[in-house]
């Protein structure tokens, strides 16, 4: 590049500055000459959550030395090094199939049931399953494969951002292998459906709640691909096409089976994140008129019912765990309006008949989110950050109490990433 070339590249990275640092920031970003010469720009990734321009303008930004990057770059890196010496990881390495499924089928054991009788012989398993909402049975972690499939959903994620901020080929070569591991390669592959999550011993070999064992994190995947897609080494063509086609066929199965029907059905954060979900897989694939109208759906499916003219969230309120579960299903409907804004739809400015929307949502988190106030709704395990991710979004989407609000939220384990991954997570852990 030229001399005058570079310097109109810095220019315009200057310009593009002023133009994405989120207005929920009061802080001018500092630009410095890069340390090396930069490499080139991927281009922009057709992302199902994540907003793939923005993500293109922030890695201008990362090249010219935005020092308001360098904090979260760091943070994301060490997640990414983190990853490089595990995995890769399959679903048929369990040491039992899923009941009348085969090695190749997702199994996972509901997390609330536990066993009322001490194992015998003739009873190993201590049935009846008896619940107890909120109270994670240990023994869920073992044999099934819940546990794995959480680690290619976040290491692929990590590893095609840092990839994809960087330009180091280790991160996106180990995204692909994690990635052909589990869902490609014919010996490791896994079959494209849930029909065997959250089993309960003795009682189902499956139920259609498990599907939010995929829905929950399943998007980052989605994201991870697109990221991939801009021309990572590693990932080639055929990878591209093979994914397409398993994305497809996880489609059809979640509009098409019995399980998901059900789970569509459902009137609290099950049938937001399904609807999430399906939204997300049907634009992935190309099919942006389902996309569409789900997302549209949503507001008198989702909406009016589920959100209260205060903002709460009664079915999640009734919860044991009930700060977790207002965010956690926040965090569904802060990626499905992310998903909106790809087909036209903008879901922030709904209002419901009672005058219920988003906004209100999460502005009803807010006094505990900044720590102004205590959280005095039932909940075993609370943590402040869990909110963080989702008062950034509705900061982002133009509410000026959560932009208010930015300043004082609690950074979640590991740093807060919203400048490089500007969509909302589950932060806080559902082991407790």
């Amino acid at each position: 590049m030229s001399a005058r070339s570079r310097l109109g590249a810095v220019a315009a990275a200057v310009a593009l500055v002023s133009v994405v640092v989120p207005a929920a920031s009061a802080r001018t970003a500092a630009v410095v000459a890069p340390a090396a010469p930069a490499h080139a720009v991927p281009g922009i990734p057709r992302t199902v959550v994540l907003d793939g321009g923005r993500l293109q303008r922030t890695r201008v930004r990362l090249d010219h030395g935005d020092r308001r990057l360098a904090r979260p770059l760091r943070d994301l890196t060490a997640r990414a090094d983190n990853w490089m010496d595990q995995g890769p990881w399959t679903v048929v390495d369990k040491p039992r199939p899923a009941p009348g499924g085969d090695s190749h089928d997702y199994l996972s054991q509901a997390p609330y049931w536990w066993p009322s009788r001490p194992a015998t012989a003739d009873n190993p398993w201590g049935c009846p399953y008896v619940q107890r909402d909120g109270q994670r049975n240990p023994e869920v972690d073992t044999g099934t494969d819940r546990q794995d499939v959480e680690k290619v959903f976040d290491s692929t994620y990590d590893l095609a951002l840092a990839w994809y901020y960087t330009g180091r080929k280790q991160y996106a070569e180990k995204a692909a292998q994690v990635l052909r591991t589990w869902f490609l390669d014919p010996a490791t592959r896994m079959n494209p459906n849930l029909d065997h999550g959250q089993f309960i011993p003795c009682k189902y070999d499956g139920r259609a709640i498990g599907i939010i064992d995929f829905s929950q994190s399943y998007t980052s995947v989605l994201d991870a691909i697109a990221l991939l897609d801009t021309g990572a080494p590693g990932w080639s063509r055929h990878d591209r096409a093979a994914m397409l086609d398993w994305n497809t066929g996880f489609r059809d199965w979640l509009t098409d089976s019995a399980f998901g029907k059900e789970e569509g059905a459902a009137q609290n954060n099950h049938g937001t994140f399904h609807d999430m979900q399906l939204a997300a897989l049907a634009y992935a694939t190309g099919d942006k008129a389902l996309a569409r109208r789900t997302v549209l759906a949503a507001r008198a499916l989702r909406i009016d019912p589920q959100i209260a003219a205060d903002g709460s969230q009664p079915q999640e309120l009734a919860r044991t765990r009930s700060w977790h579960y207002s965010t956690f299903d926040l965090v569904a409907y802060t990626r499905l309006a992310a998903i909106g804004r790809h087909v036209g739809v903008d879901l922030w400015s709904y209002r419901g008949p009672d005058g219920q929307s988003l906004f209100k949502a999460v502005d009803y988190l807010l006094p505990a989110a900044t720590g102004a106030e205590p959280w005095t709704r039932p909940e075993l395990e609370f943590h402040r950050f869990a909110a963080s991710d989702v008062v950034h979004a509705a900061a982002d989407a133009g509410d000026r109490a959560a932009r208010a609000a930015v300043p004082k939220l609690e950074a979640p384990p590991g740093g807060d990433l919203w400048d490089l991954r500007p969509a909302a997570e589950q932060l806080d852990s559902i082991t407790g």
